[in-house]
């Protein structure tokens, strides 16, 4: 049974992505939502600030549709017109449709029967935008990740392909994973990666599907299953023993050996330890929006010597070990709830003297009480906002990072960070990090 929930809050830190932004990783396709007018206004700044509203369009849903019962009919005449109007037709089109949807009982499928003979040239993929499913076990996230691969057909296998199914942002060139991969000669596939919707295609040639995000499990298990091959979960980690055990894991699946962990380890400490000599004894806000696994990057630089003092995220969730780990080691840390309705008025207490030149602005949602460390670096967006620092590492769900070589790159960000300042306001109002306008 599902907790019963309340008023939540919306922290204004605004990098990470939407199921817009997440849609158009598919390329070349254009994305049509069917809402209310009040919701389309969040999906429309998306899209704009992405520089994208060419592949973007609205169908509004208004009152008398409801009343008259037309709900299918402005569907399928709204997409046709919006269709017809382009000066180009996509190849793919997703169309999201919202709550009302549902509550109304529309007949979707025969929404899209009509479509697809109306447009035989077009593949068209049901998404939705229902947040009234949002603490459901198939949340909006995790049905987006999974639409994204749903135009793909079987091609013949090779097995020399390897795709990377679910993730917003292409692994590293060096990272473990490609490593990996190379020495066994397999290519590693990946969406971000993609140009055209010709090669989105050729996805379905993958001879094994991989994921690492908990979202991407039920997507990479879908496609696999279209595909005729096998899934394999290699859960995204800050933890030496499971990276390494990912790494054999994927080793076995392709035919090679992973036997490069002592050396991959050790550069993995020469790094920290680089970046343990600049940052030394300065304050480490860590939260939930710069990687999925905070507990599990929180307790590796705790376990180094890093100064730990607060992970701000909204649940638990796979991290039970690490996070009482860091309940039993770490003295004083806090662990806060950003969607919990005091973060508004959210206070940052300091362990060290207060030092004006560490402010960054006005935390407006701070009260007098607010203390601004002297110097305090945060890893995420959501650290930065609630700890008013300047200096921050600025990325999302685990960017390009993966494994032993994720922790080396890591280790140079937060020492950039610790040196530069960012302007932190300018930053928290761009949505999606990583989007056109972030370039």
């Amino acid at each position: 049974m599902l907790k019963q929930t309340g008023l939540e809050y919306s922290v204004p830190a605004r990098g990470g992505w939407t199921i817009v932004h997440v849609g158009m990783l598919v390329p070349e396709a254009h994305e049509i939502f069917v809402c209310a007018a009040g919701c389309l206004r969040g999906v429309v700044l998306s899209a704009a600030e992405m520089n994208l509203t060419d592949r973007f369009s609205t169908v509004a849903i208004e009152e008398h549709n409801v009343t008259d019962g037309d709900m299918e009919e402005l569907l399928v005449e709204g997409v046709t017109d919006i269709l017809n109007r382009l000066k180009k037709r996509p190849p793919c089109v997703l169309i999201y449709t919202s709550c009302i949807h549902h509550f109304m009982g529309t007949d979707l499928d025969d929404c899209f029967r009509i479509l697809s003979d109306r447009f035989p040239d077009v593949d068209f993929v049901d998404c939705y935008m229902t947040p009234t499913m949002r603490k459901s076990t198939l949340n909006p996230d995790k049905m987006m990740r999974k639409r994204l691969y749903a135009a793909i057909k079987p091609l013949k296998t090779d097995e020399r392909d390897v795709l990377l199914c679910g993730n917003c942002f292409s692994v590293s060139d060096t990272s473990d994973i490609k490593v990996l991969l190379g020495k066994a000669g397999k290519r590693l596939l990946e969406l971000p990666s993609v140009d055209n919707y010709s090669d989105y295609k050729k996805l379905g040639s993958a001879g094994l599907i991989i994921s690492n995000l908990s979202v991407a499990k039920d997507a990479a298990d879908e496609l696999a299953e279209k595909l005729g091959v096998k899934s394999l979960q290699l859960p995204f980690s800050f933890g030496y023993e499971e990276i390494r055990d990912n790494l054999c894991k994927l080793a076995d699946e392709i035919g090679t050996t992973y036997d490069t962990f002592e050396v991959d380890k050790a550069r993995a400490e020469e790094a920290l330890d680089k970046a343990m000599k600049v940052i030394g004894e300065c304050e480490i806000a860590v939260d939930g929006m710069i990687t999925t696994r905070p507990y599990s990057l929180a307790r590796l630089l705790a376990e180094h010597g890093f100064n730990i003092t607060a992970v701000f995220s909204d649940s638990v969730g796979g991290e039970e070990t690490d996070y009482e780990w860091l309940k039993t080691n770490v003295k004083g840390i806090r662990f806060e709830k950003c969607i919990s309705p005091e973060m508004r008025t959210f206070s940052y207490k300091s362990t060290v003297q207060s030092n004006p030149l560490g402010a960054c602005g006005t935390n407006t949602a701070s009260n007098a009480n607010n203390i601004i460390p002297a110097k305090l670096l945060a890893l995420g967006q959501k650290a930065a906002y609630f700890t008013q620092t300047p200096y921050f590492v600025d990325m999302v769900e685990n960017g390009p990072l993966y494994g032993f070589d994720g922790i080396v790159e890591l280790s140079r960000m937060m020492t950039d960070a610790f040196i530069n300042v960012k302007d932190l306001k300018k930053t928290l109002d761009i949505k999606g990090w990583g989007c056109e306008s972030c370039i």
